[in-house]
């Protein structure tokens, strides 16, 4: 055999091996229904497995934001008690008593939210025109992250004996999920509003001394969804449906009780509602705790349960 020969052999050889090992190749790369099928079920698998595992990292994340603004809430009423000896009244009206400014208004100085603060004129009605912008702010340090809320809401005149499906809407107000504590009594029940057992009340300003179980053992701002009813921390309108609810809350049945007033205390969170105690600390009160004793939790000068510690109030 020559050498010409020889190489055209080899020459073919090579091609064929190239093209054996490309076919291979391709071969390789592609993926059959089996086995696609296989890495579904395996991703979908995973998926299951580990997305409820991100959802209850996110609400953990969430609870400890919103437990960090009740402490924001407690350093500021800590300060404001600290210059005023006692703290801000549950609301405060102006000159003709159809206005009502919140408990919160007078804490927004102690928070760096001066600015808004200088944007409400408490001596003026809230319907005024001077009051406007403080009407559409929102601040997000009242908000929850685990609500589901919007930054205001339209508040409606309450008329019990009209027959009309559409109520006379009055004006729009800022949104909050943080309600002081008026006790174990209903904050709506007529006018004028009756004397509440807890630490925010009407006009009168409560003092620290008065928690005869002591700071720890008493809850003073607690938690409420927009879905219950929508609450303020800037100021309600008497003839406003459910005004000085949306001011306070009233710890009458349970945390989260899907059937009581709305003047309740309730959350997203699972499990209870995370409340702000005397002493400044933040905890969850479990909504399986013995109603006498959450009744008690929420009364200034209550003796019932003087030896409980917050510690043993969660599940």
């Amino acid at each position: 055999m020559d050498d010409r020969s020889f190489r055209q052999r080899l020459q073919i050889c090579w091609l064929k091996c190239d093209n054996a090992s490309i076919s291979r190749t391709r071969c390789r790369r592609a993926f059959t229904v089996l086995e696609l099928i296989t890495v579904i079920a395996i991703v979908t698998v995973l998926l299951a497995l580990l997305l409820p595992s991100l959802g209850s990292a996110r609400e953990s994340a969430r609870r400890i934001q919103c437990q960090n603004q009740l402490r924001q809430l407690g350093t500021a009423l800590q300060g404001y008690h600290e210059l005023n000896r006692s703290l801000p009244p549950g609301f405060q009206w102006e000159e003709t008593e159809q206005s009502a400014y919140g408990w919160s208004v007078p804490l927004l100085s102690f928070m760096e939210l001066r600015a808004v603060y200088e944007q409400i004129h408490s001596d003026r009605l809230l319907s005024d025109p001077q009051n406007v912008n403080a009407r559409f702010c929102s601040v997000a340090t009242f908000l929850c992250p685990s609500d589901i809320t919007n930054k205001t809401f339209m508040l409606y005149e309450e008329d019990e004996e009209s027959t009309s499906e559409s109520p006379t809407p009055l004006f729009e107000l800022p949104t909050t999920n943080y309600l002081g504590v008026f006790g174990t009594i209903e904050a709506d029940d007529g006018y004028p509003v009756p004397k509440g057992d807890g630490a925010f009340l009407d006009t009168k300003a409560v003092r620290f001394v008065e928690f005869r179980r002591g700071l720890s053992n008493t809850i003073i701002i607690g938690e409420r969804t927009m879905a219950t009813v929508p609450s303020t921390w800037l100021g309600v309108d008497a003839r406003g449906e459910d005004a000085v609810c949306r001011l306070v809350g009233s710890a009458m049945t349970s945390p989260n009780c899907v059937d009581c007033d709305e003047c309740e205390f309730t959350s997203r969170h699972p499990g209870g509602v995370n409340f702000l105690w005397g002493d400044g600390h933040v905890e969850m009160v479990s909504e399986n705790i013995d109603q006498a004793l959450y009744r008690s939790l929420s009364k200034r000068q209550d003796d019932t349960y003087s030896s409980i510690h917050a510690s043993t109030l969660e599940d």
